[in-house]
């Protein structure tokens, strides 16, 4: 419960802090939760008290929160050299090696990376790579892009008019020329009667018949989440890449994947791409690239829009963005870090390992009256409460049923994530089994507590 000491740290941090996508109501109610530090995948509050964070800080602390070689490698750098651009041909060593490497384990034979600092920033600097290359191709009308709806990109203008989700309305958003396509939801999206198969090419039709009405030389890009994140781990209906990509490849609309998320393991492979069997024209990356211990993100350019923007750069004599931290050397140093962790010390592998155990967990609380799906990839998961599981209807949004969940299960020292009627689970690659199994009774736990609360 919220403390009414002016001294207290929850008071402290509202009096100075304004929280971004935070229920108000509950810090009000229960005041925020002050953290000192992390021990593997625990938390800990200025209390002492340990909490299992079953999202991986924001998706991204995936190696834990204490890894002594990604410390080092920061420390390393720090002291050899703390801090340079990437402006005006100079760049660190570590940022040649970053960009080196990168290409080496995308799916491209050759390409460019242009960093910046978050994964917003990342799909910000995409849009205007695409708008950059529509004017120096003689296209300037080429400035429409296509997501999908609860497709979460950012929170810039431009990647917030990307996400389609409706809290972005508050700000006057979409910026005109975004558009938001279904969202590949069987579960929620299926008509009565509908197969999956059908569904998925009604996906793919929606897609043709949106880019003929915009006009195909208006476009400037489809950008997807192999796995929806933010929207509520949600995974694409079988075969959607396979129906989708053909139809921009008619029109020659780049294919863009936002890995914001799933990069770089989350869905047990280097990329979410790589388990839906495409290869697209670019890759949007953050979050998992440092394991969370610094901010950066980068776009990664396929050979065809490379060339192209090399191009176009060459003709008008730069390309004028950049941020003044993109390509930090520390940041680079950690990003070359946290690849190796993730692919050479077995965290990858643990994912794999795990991923089984972490479905039948999801199953099992889906077994649940008020439990309507469950849905993931790899060591991404989602659970979906709902009032009335044969009809799918959801908990009246009075009732904040998933924030309510959420809550609870702070109370037992688990924390998760509230994504509409959906909680959210993405452990960091190093759980163990005893770990995973202490989140999934810490969970059932919090779920009986509210469903007896509302039911």
């Amino acid at each position: 419960m919220a403390t009414d000491s002016h001294n207290s740290w929850d008071a402290r941090a509202s009096a100075h802090s304004l929280y971004g996508f935070t229920d108000l109501p509950t810090i009000h109610e229960r005041g925020a939760v002050v953290l000192t530090h992390g021990k593997g995948p625990y938390v800990y509050d200025v209390t002492g008290r340990e909490y299992l964070d079953a999202n991986s800080g924001l998706w991204n602390m995936v190696a834990g929160f204490d890894h002594p070689g990604l410390t080092e490698a920061a420390q390393a750098q720090y002291a050899r050299f703390p801090g340079y651009h990437a402006f005006f041909g100079r760049m660190s060593d570590q940022t040649v090696m970053l960009s080196e490497r990168l290409i080496e384990v995308s799916p491209f034979e050759r390409g460019k990376v242009f960093y910046t600092n978050s994964g917003s920033e990342a799909n910000d600097t995409l849009v205007k790579m695409m708008w950059f290359l529509g004017r120096a191709e003689g296209h300037p009308e080429r400035r429409k892009i296509l997501t999908r709806v609860n497709g979460y990109h950012g929170v810039t203008a431009v990647s917030a008019s990307m996400t389609g989700k409706p809290y972005n309305a508050l700000f006057g958003l979409p910026l005109p020329g975004f558009i938001h396509l279904t969202c590949p939801h069987y579960w929620r999206e299926g008509r009565p009667g509908e197969t999956e198969a059908a569904f998925t090419a009604r996906m793919a039709r929606e897609l043709e018949e949106t880019i003929i009405r915009e006009g195909p030389d208006t476009i400037a890009a489809f950008v997807a989440e192999p796995v929806m994140g933010a929207g509520g781990v949600i995974p694409p209906s079988e075969g959607y890449f396979q129906a989708v990509q053909p139809v921009l490849r008619r029109y020659g609309i780049p294919l863009v994947a936002d890995e914001v998320i799933c990069g770089f393991g989350r869905t047990g492979t280097v990329w979410g791409s790589e388990n839906y069997d495409f290869v697209p024209d670019a890759i949007i990356s953050s979050k998992n690239l440092t394991a969370g211990f610094f901010p950066m993100g980068a776009v990664i350019l396929g050979p065809e829009l490379s060339d192209r923007l090399q191009a176009a750069s060459e003709a008008a004599e730069e390309f004028p963005h950049g941020f003044t931290a993109s390509g930090h050397p520390v940041g680079c140093a950690i990003a070359l870090k946290a690849i190796d962790v993730i692919l050479n010390e077995g965290l990858i592998e643990n994912v794999r390992a795990l991923t089984p155990r972490f479905e039948a967990g999801l199953a099992r609380i889906a077994e649940k009256p008020n439990i309507g799906e469950w849905r993931g990839k790899g060591l991404m998961g989602a659970v979906e409460a709902v009032a009335d599981k044969e009809t799918k209807t959801p908990f009246a949004g009075h009732l904040s049923v998933s924030e309510r969940i959420a809550n609870a299960c702070t109370d037992v020292g688990l924390i998760c994530r509230p994504l509409g009627q959906a909680v959210v689970l993405c452990p960091p690659f190093i759980m163990t089994e005893g770990q995973m199994d202490e989140m999934f009774d810490k969970l059932d736990h919090a779920l009986d507590t509210v469903f007896a609360e509302v039911g």
